[in-house]
């Protein structure tokens, strides 16, 4: 009851429901305190509940919004407080003293400094909001200075209201001691600090402490472009989950000819972005976008199907392609929209024949078969398990959009591959990585994915009191302690080289100083993967493993893993790059043969039923090259899907950007021809065209012809 009471209010924990509960029925508690009156107890109720509003606020909690939408927002709820304590007052028979009539007082001049330091709060930051923020751009000719403290702009409205404590103690206590004295003070206190904190915002709406006005930051964009000349731009909108869908490609832009350039639109997004040396724009507003300087751009990669596309798309002298997200044989992966597009490029044969049998108007010479450049770190299987034990992944995806059963196994089949994986008759060892979207549409499918979890963290604890598994985690426990270690030095070293510039910045400042560090980045990198090497081995080789956040990246899970469970996503293509056995769920039950042959990527796969009841094959693939009756058929189908492994596939990347790029160079010089040739059609077809206007040179030094 308690969880689906979690559930339904949309809130992390336990302890912010709580939190709540204490609020709501901490009002009517005060209340009665007032009306007994009894002083301490309603100073004990009161702090419960200040207690509570605190912890939500930190924990910036969902429960915030709804109780604003129920008529019950913060500043409702501390003057409710206030308007008790008067109440406990006028109950005391204080109602006709100077404590009384100065507490009213008080609170209302509180109230009346509350609207200028909610127009100091937000005129600071409109005026400090950039147009555009970016990453790695110098704008010399902007200066931008340094944002008002963490301290005094985050959460404002809270701390100002907070204030009001002194206030509240000191006529409590003026009330419970009979001192007058004490009332006043609190009073006077509160009205200070409020007056101070005013005062300490006040000096960031002097001119020299805003940022430039957006034509002035808007016209140095353009003028660094100008000077940068982009030739290659990633451009990227989507959703805050997505971020994924644009990090997957930042090594490949790092390694791109020509000058790259990544334009997003979202800027929550541009904070989820890894350290990349590119240039990063981010440009929400279509207007700023659609009048920014492009005209050296020539190729433009889109790795998602969204709306704001459009307001590059639009660009005629840019040659647009769709990169993807993914190769997988979901509806995704030909969508009609894609034939707005100049090309589409798909990692092998697989994408092109796609697009062919779904038939949604994107013709097969506008398809351009170019690899997986971001598959280069997976590793080949040597064709025997890496430990002792085999590792298998259950690597599920999300439920979509939709209520397709097959869109994942996790619904239907996800506890019975748990289960069957747990308890294996030769053991292995599992590491589940759900997909980040899970549970996003489907409520039931983030319920699953807890049970799932907890599963696995039960048979973590079983098997680590195993007699058979204790001797080995007692044996690994110095060079996992020492691990760990190595991992948080690491994790120290890149916070460090992360916070470049003062702690909370606000989102002008990040811009200002967000400069690329090729040596920085490089560290970073290597870093990285110093700690990921730290993590395999801070875990023995028979725990089981729950990866839910950004590291470890899932590739070094593939790296890691002897064989997958997966569903039909760009996961399986991925992994095929390694060679492993793997298996896919027939969750929406179509049978084997059906199953295979309307997905490209099951037929190299062990195909399962929501039993999983097959799983004992794939096990035996892992566990015996002999057995192991698909490996030529994934040979097969991995070139097929992916392409050759020679040349490369950011060879094979870049040819393609080379090719494209000629052909909008040679566009659009065609365009300009022609606009020339009419001009001077229209020219010479006017009735004043004399002999002068005849002789005028068209720019090559030569007469316009008569």
């Amino acid at each position: 009851m308690i969880s689906t009471a979690i559930r339904l209010a949309r809130v992390g924990s336990l302890s912010e429901l709580a939190a709540a509960a204490l609020i709501g029925l901490g009002y009517p508690c005060l209340m009665i305190a007032a009306l007994l009156p009894n002083v301490w107890l309603f100073a004990a109720i009161g702090a419960v509940t200040y207690t509570a509003d605190w912890y939500l606020h930190r924990k910036n909690s969902y429960l915030i919004n709804r109780l604003a939408k129920v008529r019950v927002g913060v500043t409702i709820r501390f003057l409710l407080r206030q308007l008790l304590l008067v109440l406990l007052l006028a109950r005391e028979g204080l109602a006709e003293t100077t404590l009384f009539y100065l507490a009213v007082a008080g609170f209302l001049a509180f109230y009346a400094l509350q609207a200028p330091h909610s127009a100091l709060t937000t005129l600071i930051r409109m005026r400090r909001s950039l147009p555009v923020s970016f990453r790695n751009i110098d704008l010399q000719g902007v200066h931008i200075p340094d944002a008002p403290p963490k301290a005094l702009r985050n959460r404002a409205a809270e701390k100002m209201l907070h204030l009001d404590i002194p206030a509240m103690a000191g006529v409590l206590l003026a009330a419970a001691l009979n001192r007058d004295d004490i009332g006043y003070a609190g009073i006077a206190a509160t009205l200070a600090l409020a007056l101070l904190y005013i005062a300490a915002l006040a000096p960031y709406l002097r001119h020299k402490r805003r940022v430039p006005p957006a034509p002035e930051v808007l016209e140095a964009v353009s003028e660094w472009l100008r000077e940068y000349r982009p030739t290659v731009v990633l451009y990227f909108s989507g959703s805050s989950e997505s971020a994924y869908q644009a990090n997957m490609w930042l090594e490949t832009m790092e390694n791109i000819e020509g000058r790259p350039l990544i334009i997003m639109r979202e800027r929550g997004l541009v904070n989820k972005l890894h350290p990349t040396t590119v240039p990063v724009i981010c440009v929400p507003g279509a207007t700023h976008l659609m009048n920014m300087d492009l005209s050296t751009v020539r190729v433009a990669l889109y790795p998602a199907n969204v709306g704001k596309n459009i307001h590059l798309l639009r660009v005629p002298t840019i040659q647009h392609v769709f990169i993807g997200h993914g190769d997988s044989d979901k509806l995704a992966s030909v969508n009609p929209y894609s034939k707005v597009y100049d090309e589409v490029w798909t990692a092998g044969r697989a994408g092109r024949d796609r697009y062919a049998l779904a038939d949604v108007g994107v013709r097969d010479d506008d398809i351009v078969e170019v690899g997986r450049p971001q598959l280069a770190p997976i590793q080949s299987w040597t064709g025997t398990p890496k430990n002792p034990i085999p590792t298998v992944i259950y690597a599920p995806t999300w439920e979509g959009w939709d209520d397709n059963p097959g869109n994942t196994s996790l619904l239907l089949a996800g506890e019975n591959i748990i289960t069957r994986l747990l308890t294996a008759e030769q053991p292995v060892r599992v590491i589940y990585k759900p997909h980040p979207f899970t549970g996003i549409r489907d409520k039931e499918a983030k319920v699953i994915h807890k049970r799932i979890s907890e599963m696995v963290r039960e048979a973590t604890q079983q098997r680590a009191g195993d007699p058979r598994w204790a001797s080995l985690a007692e044996a690994a426990k110095p060079a996992q302690e020492a691990a760990r270690a190595e991992m948080t030095r690491i994790e120290a070293e890149l916070a460090e080289l992360a916070g470049t510039g003062r702690s909370g910045r606000d989102g002008a400042e990040v811009s200002r100083d967000s400069l690329a560090d090729p040596v920085r980045l490089a560290r970073i990198k290597e870093l990285r993967a110093e700690w990921n090497s730290a993590y395999w081995r801070s875990t023995g080789w028979w725990e089981h493993l729950i990866v839910t956040g950004a590291e470890p990246k899932l590739y070094d899970c593939f790296n890691e893993s002897d064989a997958m469970v997966s569903d039909i996503s760009s996961v399986v293509s991925d992994f095929m790059a390694s060679g492993k056995p793997y298996a896919l769920t027939d969750s929406a039950e179509l049978g084997a043969e059906e199953f295979k042959r309307q997905n490209t990527a099951a037929r190299a796969a062990v195909i399962l039923s929501n039993s999983a009841v097959e799983l004992d094959a794939l096990l035996a693939a892992v566990a015996s090259p002999e057995r192991d009756l698909l490996a030529g058929d994934r040979r097969r189908l991995k070139e097929y899907l992916l392409g050759p492994d020679h040349p490369t596939s950011m060879e094979r990347f870049n040819d393609a950007v080379r090719e494209l790029t000629a052909e909008a160079e040679a566009r659009n010089q065609g365009v300009e021809r022609r606009l020339s040739e009419q001009g001077q059609g229209e020219l010479n077809q006017r009735p004043d065209a004399g002999p002068v206007a005849a002789a005028e040179p068209n720019g090559s030094g030569a007469p316009l012809p008569r």
